[in-house]
Formats: structure tokens, C-alpha cells, sequence
């Protein structure tokens, strides 16, 4: 099981739900789950930790697949409208911290340095989006399956970017499958859920593959580009 048969997975849901395909992203992880734990239980990996006298942790290795590569799908699915529809290109965070980057990802690194002191460092975002003519940084984006994953700290980097003049403008975005509903609950409701609060309060935008309460921040994932659009012609 490898990212290329998830995307295959993806494309074959678009084939039949169209502009709904992204309330079945969940369902296609779970449709791969015990595929690729059987192959991990036959991989030359387990094979060894056996030899070792060690157990193999087939759903702790699913738990780790599954969150690297929710990311890459997400990022397959908006790359391609980013490019062609807004030109503007897609990167994932880790890239920047690479020794050796080009000259164009360089200048979108130091215009993504959250300033502390004499210290500079980058934000954490799972991906970037930026303007290639510019290289100027229009949003990050967290895409995690569930927010207790990683919420808090989103909302960190984004007040830390909006604190510094030259960076004020980068837009701080979640995409999330919310697998434990979190978002389901609107702030009108008495049981709202505290992550609900946060994303309502701190972030640009919060996008969400299935069906949720909307509002102004926490809306359907089809909305993300949308909203893109609406930063741009700003």
C-alpha cells in the first residue's frame, strides 16, 4: 500500500461522487487500513523485528502511514486547482528546511521566519502556499485526520505570524477529516467542543471532509479553494 494506490483509491471516488469524493476520504483510509497491515505483518521490517524476539505493531504502523500520507493526498487534490486556477504553486513545509533549496523556495523561506529576537524560525505547517513571481507566502496549511493531533500548536504559529508586520497577512489554514467530530457541534450548541472554539477564534479557515455545521472559519472542504480565491483578489 503506498500513496500512489491511495490517490488511485481517491480518483476512483471522484469518478463517482464528484465534488463529493472529499466525504469519502475516511472511508478510503479505512478501505486500505487491512490491506496495508497485512503487507506490514509479510514485510522483511516485521520479518526482522521477529527475529529480534519483538512483537510487530502493525496498527502503530498503520497510525504513522496514515497521518503522513492524509497530508500528501490532501495536497494532490488542491496542487493541481492551486496551479491552474490561481497560479500559485503548493510545497510541503518540510521542504524549506532542507539544506540545499532553490533560490525561489529560499526567498519563501525567509518570508515564512516568525522573528524571536536575534533567533529566526519557521513556522510548522505541513504545507505552504505561495505566489511564484513573488515567492510571497499567501497560507500554511495543517492537514491532519483529527485536531486534538495538532490544533493548539496551529493556532500558536498563526498568532505568531499575524504579531509581526511582515507576516501579519500569511493566512494559518486547518483541513482535517475530524474523525472524532469535534466540529460537528456549532457554537450555538451547549455540548460545543473546545477545538471548535479554538479554530472559530484563531485560524483563517478550517476545512472539514464531511459534513459539518458551517460558519465563517469551519466549513466543507470544497470551500477551500473558494476562499483562496478570495485572498488573492484582495
Amino acid at each position: 500500500m503506498k500513496l500512489t494506490d491511495l490517490i488511485t483509491m481517491y480518483e476512483n471516488k471522484k469518478n463517482l461522487y464528484g465534488d463529493k469524493a472529499y466525504l469519502h476520504v475516511s472511508q478510503i483510509f479505512e478501505e486500505a487500513r487491512e490491506h496495508y497491515k497485512n503487507e506490514y505483518l509479510a514485510s522483511p521490517r516485521a520479518a526482522k523485528l521477529r527475529a529480534q524476539g519483538k512483537t510487530p505493531d502493525a496498527e502503530q504502523s498503520w497510525k504513522a502511514f496514515k497521518g503522513k500520507n492524509f497530508e500528501k493526498l490532501i495536497w494532490h487534490v488542491i496542487d493541481s486547482e492551486l496551479g491552474s486556477i490561481l497560479n500559485l504553486r503548493c510545497i510541503p513545509g518540510g521542504k524549506l528546511g532542507r539544506k540545499k533549496i532553490s533560490p525561489e523556495l529560499g526567498k519563501v523561506y525567509r518570508n515564512l521566519l516568525v522573528r524571536y529576537g536575534q533567533w529566526s524560525l519557521l513556522p510548522d505547517a505541513d504545507l505552504v502556499i505561495y505566489e511564484p513571481r513573488t515567492c510571497r507566502v499567501i497560507g500554511i496549511i495543517s492537514c491532519k485526520i483529527t485536531l486534538r493531533e495538532r490544533i493548539a500548536q496551529t493556532a500558536y504559529w498563526k498568532l505568531k505570524l499575524a504579531s509581526d508586520p511582515l507576516t501579519m497577512h500569511i493566512k494559518g489554514y486547518f483541513i482535517t477529516a475530524d474523525e472524532d467530530e469535534d466540529l460537528v457541534k456549532g457554537l450555538n450548541n451547549p455540548k460545543v467542543s473546545r477545538n471548535r472554539i479554538i479554530v472559530e477564534h484563531e485560524l483563517d479557515g478550517t476545512y472539514v471532509l464531511h459534513e459539518v455545521e458551517e460558519s465563517e472559519k469551519v466549513k466543507p472542504f470544497p470551500q477551500f479553494i473558494e476562499d483562496i480565491k478570495k485572498v488573492i483578489v484582495k
